[in-house]
């Protein structure tokens, strides 16, 4: 049985499964409550069926997994053979994921140090990934955590939707309420900011906001080495053409992930949302 220092994340980091098992990264799923169905997201409902119930105008709202999933998770990895754990999760502004994984860790086996990102989706993947870098490489706990906490700190994450109604519902929106008036006249351009959701810019129609997305990833990218996410719902041509672009347009890009968002971030942006993240190595 190997000594490590595991890694634990949320399903909202949307990882390349491929990536996960790679790097023996666990995540712990939170739910998706469709109508009167409460459902695991990753396993039990997808991205398209989340699109589909959405465009159909169902009910759907979220909810945090429960300090016991989180518990089962610690105590598996110790079984393996962790020596302690990195708990990565997304803003707790967003959910009560982090709480419900601090209270588990109070009566975990091994330590765990239990983190917020500040970050959601690929954001918080790509510090899960920096974690599980590190950890590798015989990195300690405290190394870990450090590792993903520099991860967050370069890391923007930008993103269209074509409209505010699902962030207003989720109450998701922060300081981007002054665009609730004029929502029907703007296309808002977001990005997260200390753990919340802010207004970037206005833009007028959906085809400037998204070349406007564009030429801000490429102005934060630089000439550095650079990884870079571009995640969407239910927009995969817009995701895979704004992708070639980046390709060509990036001259330090290490690595380019595209990937449909889950249910848990589908239900609070909408079908058509777009996103990007840059996070320098």
């Amino acid at each position: 049985m190997s000594r490590h220092v595991a890694i634990v994340t949320d399903s909202t980091a949307y990882l390349p499964q491929d990536a996960m098992e790679r790097h023996r990264i666990t995540a712990v799923p939170l739910t998706v409550v469709l109508g009167d169905r409460a459902l695991e997201e990753g396993t039990e409902i997808s991205a398209r069926s989340l699109a589909q119930a959405l465009q159909k105008r169902k009910p759907v709202t979220t909810s945090r997994p429960s300090p016991e999933m989180f518990a089962a998770a610690y105590r598996a990895a110790a079984e393996e053979g962790a020596t302690g754990i990195v708990s990565l999760h997304l803003s707790a502004e967003f959910s009560g994921t982090y709480d419900a994984a601090v209270l588990a860790a109070q009566d975990a086996p091994v330590p765990v140090r239990v983190v917020d990102s500040g970050m959601v989706a690929m954001a918080l993947g790509f510090c899960a990934l920096a974690a599980a870098e590190t950890a590798e490489g015989g990195g300690t706990l405290d190394e870990a955590v450090a590792a993903a906490e520099k991860r967050a700190d370069g890391t923007a994450a930008y993103f269209y939707v074509d409209t505010l109604d699902y962030l207003r519902r989720g109450g998701r929106i922060g300081a981007a309420q002054a665009l609730l008036g004029s929502a029907l006249a703007v296309k808002p351009l977001l990005q997260l900011d200390e753990g919340r959701i802010e207004l970037r810019e206005k833009v007028r129609t959906a085809s400037k906001a998204i070349a406007r997305l564009e030429e801000i990833v490429v102005e934060r990218a630089g000439r550095s080495p650079v990884d870079i996410a571009v995640q969407h719902l239910a927009a995969g041509e817009r995701a895979a053409a704004l992708a070639e672009r980046l390709r060509e347009r990036v001259p330090g890009l290490a690595e380019l992930y595209v990937s449909e968002v889950g249910a848990v971030i589908g239900a609070h942006t909408g079908p058509g949302l777009l996103g990007a993240v840059v996070s320098p190595r």
